[in-house]
């Protein structure tokens, strides 16, 4: 009996963006320069193949620097760290290399130029997401107000309501952040915003093609891990955009196949820390049950790069 026909639509942009692809190689030029093991504070991007590719090369994963030795080299992750880590490891001389992504490290530039202009910040993100406690870690306690909700808003209780600002997590979904700042500017019509966009510019262009998309699609698979705040953005973008179906895989193992029965169209993309390998493996399973036509659906064209640090410049 013949597959069925499906027309595959492929996001483009979808996978690794510039931050991430910069501290997998931070890690891996690393490896190269120092031997192994290096140590990483947190995963160093969330992916769990990543992760444990890099981890067959000799990375170890830790949670803290009181996990890591002296004399052995420590990346701290693409998400950020607050300021008391890179404070500490230089403390005990350890070879520390910052593999933050630039567009957070943005963020915490923003955070400390309107403390020290005296103003108190409001965070827009995710409780305990390393990104925002990395991002909330760059000030003194008591001085980043978190907000997570629209509802949140309403309890936000600053020094002065005339002396705020609001920055945002990286990866949050465009439209509900534009509704949470939406009602900070009404309830402080003083707050002062960003310059530019916080949410990177990678998270903006897979939620645009994952909009694009989701009308055109009986469902959609979001390839990421269930801790990749950009990933579940996805799903929830898809959800929000008229997708009947989205659902979050890892790997093609995780794909429930009888949730995709009788469809005709399907949506792939795959979120920020998710290698295209992962991509290809995906559309080879879904090869394999149906007759598939592949489109592609362009929305942004990224050329974007990030130099990796000084210090691991020579081994690149």
């Amino acid at each position: 009996m013949p597959n069925p026909p499906l027309t595959l639509y492929l996001a483009a942009p979808r996978g690794f963006c510039a931050g991430v692809d910069r501290a997998i190689k931070i890690v891996e030029l690393a490896l190269e320069r120092y031997g192994a093991p290096v140590f990483v504070r947190h995963e160093i991007v969330h992916n769990k193949y990543v992760v444990d590719s890099l981890r067959a090369k000799g990375a170890v994963f830790v949670e803290s620097l009181a996990d890591c030795p002296d004399d052995r080299p420590v990346i701290f992750s693409a998400h950020g760290v607050p300021k008391a880590v890179p404070a500490e490891a230089a403390r005990r001389e350890m070879l520390f290399v910052d593999a933050t992504c630039p567009l957070v490290s943005k963020v915490h530039i923003e955070a400390a130029r309107h403390s020290e202009n005296g103003l108190q910040m409001v965070m827009i993100g995710h409780a305990g997401h390393p990104e925002t406690l990395g991002t909330m870690g760059q000030l003194p306690d008591g001085e980043v107000i978190l907000v997570e909700t629209v509802a949140d808003v309403a309890t936000v209780a600053p020094r002065d309501a005339e002396r705020l600002a609001f920055i945002t997590q990286t990866t949050l979904s465009v439209d509900d952040t534009a509704d949470i700042v939406a009602a900070l500017k009404a309830r402080f019509p003083a707050i002062v915003g960003p310059h530019k966009e916080d949410i990177c510019y990678a998270t903006t262009n897979r939620q645009e093609a994952v909009k694009v998309m989701a009308p055109k699609v009986d469902a959609l698979l979001v390839i990421g891990a269930p801790n990749s705040s950009n990933s579940r953005r996805l799903v929830e973008v898809a959800q929000a955009n008229g997708g009947a179906y989205a659902q979050l895989v890892q790997r093609a193992t995780d794909i429930d196949w009888r949730a995709l029965e009788g469809i005709t169209a399907l949506g792939l993309t795959a979120g920020a820390s998710a290698p295209e390998v992962l991509v290809r493996e995906v559309v080879d399973a879904i090869a394999a049950r149906f007759e598939v036509t592949e489109e592609e659906v362009v929305t942004a064209v990224e050329a974007v790069e990030f130099k990796v640090p000084r210090v691991l410049r020579e081994t690149a």
